[in-house]
């Protein structure tokens, strides 16, 4: 198993100091979600006209890059052009990083259309993407995320894209927390269709002041409620072993811990509690 950060939880960190970081906290790869003041990486010159300058950079330090983190929505047909044009953004990025993997989202209007409506939406928008030079290089994930959590609506998706391109992004934070599922129901209907991960941890703490909406907060791994030691032992049973990214929000949530403390409990964790 390969363990991965995502620049989520590092915000202010350049380029040198998530090299320096990674190796120290025995990370194998970085997943790019922004890079300091920027969220869409494929508009800056450090992962496009140099992006192969950067892949030498964090190969020096024994980091891949693990996958970019897109903001493409397949199932909201208004933005068929913007998610293609950043589509073909990011398989030039990924091409010079090194990358395998593309987060998208599913997204989209249930008051406008139903589930199954939009996931017609979304395989034609993959479709399109997928006929983009390159695209088929990389597997286009999309995450258990806003209305595709529950494993039963995330089905809906992948029987509607079947495609090996395309494949799902399990965040093992979403599916406990929102979608109220044990990760053995998430798996089952998943399946082999797994190609990436999300790891982060939460309690329930309404009164706790850094409680979000839903009176849930995030913590260090292993410190909250969440079954995470279950998903991923039942992900790695199934035949897994890909990479497992520590996805810190500290971008969203300013008040979370420094990634310095973050980043090095996560390693600690994966590593000792789960035998890495």
């Amino acid at each position: 198993m390969k363990l991965s950060f995502t620049t989520l939880g590092c915000p202010t960190w350049d380029l040198a100091t998530i090299c320096a970081r990674g190796r120290e906290y025995g990370f194998d790869g970085v997943d790019f979600r922004g890079y300091l003041e920027t969220l869409d990486i494929t508009l800056l010159p450090a992962f496009t006209t140099q992006a192969e300058a950067t892949r030498r950079m964090l190969a020096d330090a024994g980091l891949e890059v693990s996958g970019i983190s897109s903001s493409i929505t397949v199932c909201v047909a208004e933005k068929q052009a913007q998610n293609l044009e950043e589509a073909r953004r990011t398989i030039a990025a990924a091409k010079g990083l090194g990358a395998g993997h593309v987060r998208i989202f599913g997204g989209g209007d249930l008051k406008a259309q139903s589930r199954g409506e939009l996931a017609k939406v979304g395989r034609e928008m993959i479709e399109k993407i997928l006929e983009l030079d390159g695209a088929r290089d990389l597997k286009w994930c999309f995450e258990t995320h806003d209305l595709w959590i529950q494993s039963s609506d995330c089905r809906l998706l992948l029987d509607a894209i079947q495609d090996p391109a395309f494949g799902a992004l399990w965040d093992m934070g979403h599916t406990p927390r929102v979608g109220g599922e044990m990760p053995h129901v998430t798996l089952k209907a998943l399946g082999g269709r797994v190609y990436y991960t999300h790891i982060k941890d939460a309690e329930y703490n309404p009164r706790h002041p850094q409680a979000m909406a839903d009176g849930w907060r995030y913590t260090l791994p292993g410190a909250g409620m969440l079954p995470l030691k279950e998903a991923v032992e039942e992900l790695i049973a199934s035949g897994y072993s890909g990479w497992m990214v520590f996805e810190h929000e500290k971008r969203w949530h300013p008040n979370l811990p420094k990634p310095e403390l973050a980043f090095a409990a996560f390693t600690r964790w994966a590593r000792g509690e789960l035998g890495e």
